[in-house]
């Protein structure tokens, strides 16, 4: 989806500036600032090297394990279906840590690990737990207690006033993290999306998809007649 949204710029760009008359000015600001990207690519190896280390390290270290259990309480408000011993837990915990970091594009191997986790406690191969809706709301709206990404790639630009925007970035995450809890929880309790009234929806129309991965004890089962 993101590429076509990309596309569909670009070519507006592109389009704007021949109706204006201004397309060698698209062209020069496309090439300047395809010069500029790189160069804040590569002054970001530096810090999300340093963060990434530093997750890898607390992995190593038990860390995570006892992150998961400091934020037990949070854990179960957020994922109620998720047993205490799951290894999502711990996931999931890593995952909200690196976000409250602002790692960025550093979470989404976390947040990819958090996913499958879940999986495992999914019946279906194509409906998305309340669990699984959680972690895609967090992922959208998270707090950002460090936005080390946009710290760096401010200081790539100018040094002077980088961190600025922690205070702004707090607020404004968090209340965007509200918004979006609030919103999943109070949808899910909405027929139309939840869970088990999906399952029998997608299965008498004939398109449910068991999930052979399924560890809990209680699995669907088709009858051949539904086949």
């Amino acid at each position: 989806m993101m590429n076509y949204i990309w596309v569909v710029m670009m070519a507006i760009a592109i389009i704007a500036g021949i109706c204006t008359g201004n397309i060698d000015e698209v062209q020069t600001q496309l090439f300047t600032y395809a010069d500029e990207a790189v160069k804040i690519a590569i002054g970001l190896i530096g810090t999300m090297a340093f963060f990434c280390g530093l997750m890898k390290l607390m992995e190593e270290a038990g860390l995570c394990s006892k992150l998961g259990r400091a934020l037990s309480p949070v854990m179960k408000f957020l994922f109620p279906g998720v047993p205490k011993e799951h290894p999502a837990n711990s996931t999931i915990a890593m995952y909200m840590a690196a976000s409250m970091l602002g790692l960025g594009n550093a979470c989404t191997p976390l947040g990819i690990k958090a996913m499958q986790d879940l999986q495992t406690l999914n019946k279906t191969k194509n409906i998305a737990t309340d669990a699984q809706c959680m972690v895609m709301a967090i992922s959208t709206g998270s707090i950002c207690l460090i936005p080390s990404t946009v710290i760096a790639m401010r200081t790539t630009v100018d040094p002077t006033g980088a961190a600025e925007i922690v205070g702004p970035t707090i607020l404004t995450t968090l209340c965007a993290a509200l918004v979006c809890i609030i919103s999943t929880k109070l949808l899910g309790r909405l027929k139309c999306f939840r869970y088990d009234y999906l399952i029998e929806k997608d299965r008498a129309a004939g398109r449910l998809r068991i999930n052979e991965n399924y560890i809990g004890d209680d699995p669907l089962v088709i009858e051949e007649k539904e086949a």
